[in-house]
């Protein structure tokens, strides 16, 4: 088995609420084994305070969590990233950034819990099930044995995850 970390920068539009949260995951859940990041296209400039609570909720620190720009990790003294995931919902037409190079890619299209209108009850109950989507597939793929497959199959099994259905979010 290796002892390497795995860098992971998770993209969206907004970077205000699903790639924050995935970042917080895998940083928890992957043990030391990934590093992860997260960015935008366009950020909002703020972190949303319904993810912040879903991180802080898994004991993630949160003092550094800022709604960023995905031009930070193109500059030339970025980490270099192993994998980068988009988690925009294409399916209610929003579009998902494109990362160049040569990192593996998948795309885990989530509902955008930032753009649901309603009580702060109704948006923590939101941001709490689009939060366990992105639990349950990070979950599997942190879990994966990525020391023992090779380039190709480590691009089917994310195509995979993202692929699976997820419960619904309303």
């Amino acid at each position: 088995m290796t002892d390497k970390t795995f860098n992971v920068l998770v993209l969206c539009t907004g970077n205000s609420a699903r790639s924050v949260m995935a970042e917080a995951l895998f940083n928890v859940l992957g043990k030391g084994r990934f590093h992860a990041y997260s960015a935008g296209s366009h950020p909002s400039g703020t972190v949303n305070p319904f993810a912040i609570e879903r991180c802080q909720a898994i004991g993630y620190d949160t003092t550094g969590l800022r709604s960023k720009s995905w031009d930070e990790f193109a500059l030339p003294d970025a980490p270099r990233m192993d994998f980068v995931i988009t988690v925009c919902d294409q399916a209610a037409g929003e579009v998902c950034p494109i990362w160049p190079g040569t990192p593996i890619t998948a795309h885990w299209g989530f509902l955008d819990p930032a753009a649901i209108q309603g009580s702060d009850d109704e948006k923590r109950k939101i941001f709490a099930q689009v939060f366990r989507q992105i639990l349950n597939r990070v979950s599997q793929f942190v879990n994966l044995p990525l020391h023992v497959l090779d380039r190709n199959a480590i691009q089917k099994e994310m195509h995979a995850i993202g692929e699976q259905p997820v419960e619904s979010a309303q």
